[in-house]
């Protein structure tokens, strides 16, 4: 596994896989950031794991780029403003934008997968 790919990867693509489950996704300071819950993607699970299997494909042509292992981490969303703040960015079409992270913090979890 070589962080530069896994890091080119996901700024570049969107989306991943976690094990089976599509997600999006954004790259912030080193991991990867997703959100479960609360109305956004359901990712069951995820933040009861210790580490997951992320794929990440070719956003040129669907290939895979690179699969690897990384840890989880629930992220305290109050004390970490810029990574939530950097996923809400990613987030399209959010029916709420004005008051996602609002609603993020109240019903969904943020967490942090941490290339191994």
């Amino acid at each position: 596994m070589s962080l530069p790919v896994i890091e080119e990867g996901a700024k570049k693509s969107g989306v991943l896989w976690i094990g089976r489950r599509l997600a999006w996704h954004a790259w912030h300071d080193g991991a990867i950031y997703v959100v479960t819950g609360g109305g956004e993607q359901d990712l069951p699970g995820l933040s009861d794991s210790a580490e997951v299997d992320v794929t990440l494909r070719s956003k040129d042509n669907g290939a895979e780029l690179v699969r690897f292992a990384a840890s989880v981490e629930i992220v305290d969303q109050a004390a970490e403003p810029d990574a939530v703040a950097a996923l809400a960015k990613e987030r399209l079409n959010a029916p709420d934008a004005a008051g996602l992270t609002a609603r993020w913090a109240a019903h969904s979890t943020v967490v942090r997968l941490t290339p191994r």
